[in-house]
């Protein structure tokens, strides 16, 4: 009997820092069995070489639509794709991505594509914040396009803010959940998912509180299927020591007035 054919994934690389962190997110999505296709943009090329995108996935590189032309590589690789992944995604390939360019492969495949499509984006908060970067999230979201938001931290240098690129494990968690069985739209598209998490704290005194040990583990791991599954998912999180899921908008509280204050 033959074996089931692998899940194909694109994983596009556009030219950030955080680039680096797309090797550990190839690693962990071939170690779980799935081939791999690496277009990194010739930007992402001054932070991390062909050599090492090749050897960890076991296939060429690509940059531009002329390479291997008479196999029409960016149709194929659109056609043939269950996921696309991009990792990290500036705000310039966001721009170019919703002007339609077709300027690279990773750009001339992300037309051809149509199968789910994630977009991790990872930059200053300034320029995430920036009314042109916020229209064009906007833009390709409407289009069904997944726009992850960015989470919050240390950034290049001694900046920290939100922009920085969710833990390569949470990235590889959801692109795993989106991978489809099939090609139909996720089921809670358009859904909006608010969940509770963690245990809040009511202060007896300057020094102790009434609390319990829930940790929001659970209500995480419910927040992070609901993203992967379509849904724009927020989350309440009480005094929770996890790392933020991707994808999903994090506000933490302490007591049930605040929480209660924060929901309704």
């Amino acid at each position: 009997m033959a074996e089931p054919r692998r899940p194909r994934v694109v994983l596009g690389v556009a030219g950030g820092i955080a680039a680096y962190k797309a090797c550990e997110v190839l690693r962990l999505l071939v170690e779980s069995a799935h081939d791999v296709r690496v277009l990194p943009t010739r930007s992402a090329l001054r932070f991390v070489g062909t050599a090492t995108w090749e050897a960890l996935s076991g296939q060429p590189a690509t940059t531009d639509v002329f390479t291997d032309v008479h196999e029409v590589a960016h149709v194929r690789l659109g056609r043939e794709a269950d996921l696309v992944l991009v990792v990290p995604a500036t705000a310039d390939l966001m721009a170019r991505m919703v002007h339609g360019r077709a300027d690279d492969m990773l750009t001339a495949t992300l037309l051809t594509a149509r199968c789910p499509v994630i977009v991790v984006p990872a930059m200053h908060t300034e320029m995430w914040e920036h009314p042109a970067t916020r229209d064009n999230v906007a833009t390709l979201r409407a289009r069904g396009v997944r726009v992850i938001e960015p989470a919050v931290g240390r950034l290049t240098g001694p900046d920290s803010g939100k922009g920085r690129l969710p833990d390569p494990e949470q990235i590889v968690d959801l692109a795993l959940s989106a991978l489809p069985r099939d090609r139909s739209t996720p089921d809670l598209t358009g859904r909006r998912v608010l969940v509770t998490a963690g245990g809040t704290r009511e202060p007896l005194d300057p020094v102790r509180y009434l609390g319990n040990r829930s940790s929001g583990l659970m209500g995480y791991a419910l927040a992070t299927v609901a993203a992967a599954r379509g849904a724009e998912v927020s989350v309440l999180a009480a005094n929770v020591s996890l790392p933020d899921p991707a994808g999903v908008q994090v506000v933490a509280v302490e007591t049930t007035a605040q929480l209660h204050d924060v929901a309704v």
